[in-house]
């Protein structure tokens, strides 16, 4: 039998045509770039990063020239490309900067400028504050009826920058007339903007502007003339008798003035009115709002499915949970109901820092408690849902905690500083404006941890301790808000042993107890 023989030429066609039938249909890796630290020269507070909504907001002192910025720092995620590189040049951030990070895929960032000018103008026996507006560039000022516009007293003046603003004419205190509009030259960074000045007359000498009520407390804002004292008074709706509000509760501004009206009843309809002198303002009715427990508050409720503890009754409301997810992948739950109380009776929740893993393998992991969920593990890492649904405005979390600290033994680059100090345990509450739970990542390739700082948080309140306690102490933090009339979507309420965690920062053996978690809904004196 004859042996078969192929000529070389007709192997190479073999091999191309086959070639020709290989496609290479792996998809790249879809690994998200993110920007992980950005700050601006002159910035007033450092920047916060969205690494899932790809955002940056910087915020920069009012004497930085927005449209003239640098970068004095810019990390990415190694590998990747910048276009544009923030630390080559300045930029003009009078409007988003759109960065695209790319590796495998591209990646766009938007990087906003925050800044806050403070700008102001006051004159002699004016009504109320004068209205100053940026955007179209004029001043308003309120007079009452009958004055004569051309013999006013300017107290003080600012439309731009402190220390590099020009204006001309110069707005002295002394003497001004605003009988006609009066039009000035605002210059600075080399820029001029030119803003008009007005005077015009009201017939309210007072008026009640906002009344904002809350459960046992009621903010209240007016208009007057800014020479004399303004006031509040208040009633219970259908009482025949007016109650003054004490003064040491009232703030004024210019003819901008304030109050907090403490010690109501919640569900409640009252009557406020500002005051000036002998002038009445209008009347505005509200209601106040109810009161509300915090669920399981008392950590009287846990249980265990498989090998996870949570701190909710198996089947009953989960307003709680931990990161005990993600410590029980290596056999650990990090935080667990504990008989040591504040009474010697019942639960309290126990967190504790250690580490987790196996044979030396594994990550500092610091126990927590806080409202919301652990969602899953990401590798040695976790994802969470921060937040429960809640549109109450509590003034302070109380309840009790003890703790244990130890000297931190293990870091993160951002905090190696820190190693042999004393570790610090945290309890923080946040009040926000989130649509939905805020999702938290703490692994490090693409972290978003929660900002007190941020523009969604409304009411914030933190205490923290590094000591070593004997006994359980009773606890009060005050909660400060941004704005009295915006009402909160989400509650954030979180303890935690290690104040750094999120950072696998901390010292193995810090302990802390928490119990009895309540809002109080007053003011004290």
């Amino acid at each position: 039998m004859k042996s078969l023989r192929f000529k070389p030429y007709i192997l190479i066609v073999a091999v191309i045509a086959l070639a020709g039938c290989i496609h290479n249909d792996l998809p790249y890796p879809r690994i998200p770039q993110i920007i992980r630290a950005v700050s601006a020269v002159g910035e007033s507070r450092s920047a916060t990063i969205d690494s899932i909504a790809f955002e940056v907001d910087v915020y920069l002192d009012e004497v930085v020239d927005i449209m003239n910025v640098r970068f004095s720092e810019y990390t990415v995620t190694p590998g990747a490309k910048s276009t544009p590189d923030l630390l080559d040049g300045s930029y003009d951030m009078s409007s988003p900067l759109y960065v695209t990070l790319s590796r495998f895929q591209d990646y766009d960032w938007k990087i906003t400028a925050h800044q806050n000018i403070e700008r102001y103008f006051q004159v002699a026996g004016e009504v109320g504050e004068s209205l100053v507006d940026p955007v179209g560039r004029r001043v308003i000022v309120n007079m009452p009826e009958g004055t004569d516009l051309s013999k006013l007293t300017l107290i003080r003046a600012k439309l731009g920058p402190a220390g590099i603003t020009t204006i001309t004419p110069a707005l002295d205190p002394g003497p001004l007339d605003l009988s006609y509009p009066l039009r000035v030259a605002v210059s600075c960074h080399r820029r001029t903007e030119y803003w008009t000045i007005y005077a015009q007359f009201t017939e309210s000498i007072v008026s009640t502007t906002n009344v904002d009520a809350w459960t046992q407390v009621i903010w209240a804002y007016g208009n007057g003339p800014a020479d004399v004292q303004n006031g509040f008074e208040y009633k219970k709706e259908g009482a025949a008798e007016w109650i003054k509000v004490p003064q040491r509760y009232v703030s004024q501004t210019q003819g901008a003035f304030s109050c907090y009206i403490p010690h109501l009843d919640p569900l409640t309809g009252y009557v406020v009115r500002a005051v000036s002198g002998e002038n009445i303002a209008n009347e505005v009715r509200v209601t106040t709002q109810s009161t509300a427990d915090i669920p399981n508050g008392d950590f009287e409720n846990w249980c265990q499915i498989g090998k996870i503890i949570y701190p909710y009754a198996e089947g009953g409301p989960e307003f709680w949970d931990t990161g005990n997810m993600g410590a029980a992948t290596l056999g650990q739950n990090l935080t667990v109901s504990s008989t040591d109380t504040p009474t010697g009776s019942g639960l309290s929740a126990e967190c504790s820092t250690k580490f987790v893993g196996l044979a030396g393998i594994g990550k500092l992991g610091a126990g927590s408690i806080f409202t919301g969920k652990f969602v899953k593990v990401d590798g040695t890492n976790g994802i969470l849902d921060f937040g429960q649904p809640w549109n109450l405005r509590p003034t302070k979390l109380r309840g009790y905690y003890k703790y244990r600290t130890a000297p931190i033994d293990y870091v993160s680059t951002e905090f190696s500083s820190m190693k042999g100090e004393p570790d610090t345990c945290v309890i923080y509450v946040a009040l926000t404006d989130w649509t939905a739970p805020y999702e938290i990542r703490t692994n490090p390739r693409n972290r978003n941890l929660f900002d007190p700082n941020a523009s969604y948080v409304i009411g914030y309140g933190q205490m923290q301790y590094s000591g070593t306690m004997d006994g359980w102490q009773q606890f009060e933090i005050p909660i400060k808000y941004r704005d009295t009339s915006k009402e909160p979507t989400y509650v954030q309420i979180t303890a935690a042993t290690s104040k750094y965690g999120d950072y696998f920062t901390g010292g193995t053996g810090a302990v802390l107890w928490v119990d009895q978690f309540s809002f109080g809904w007053d003011i004290d004196d």
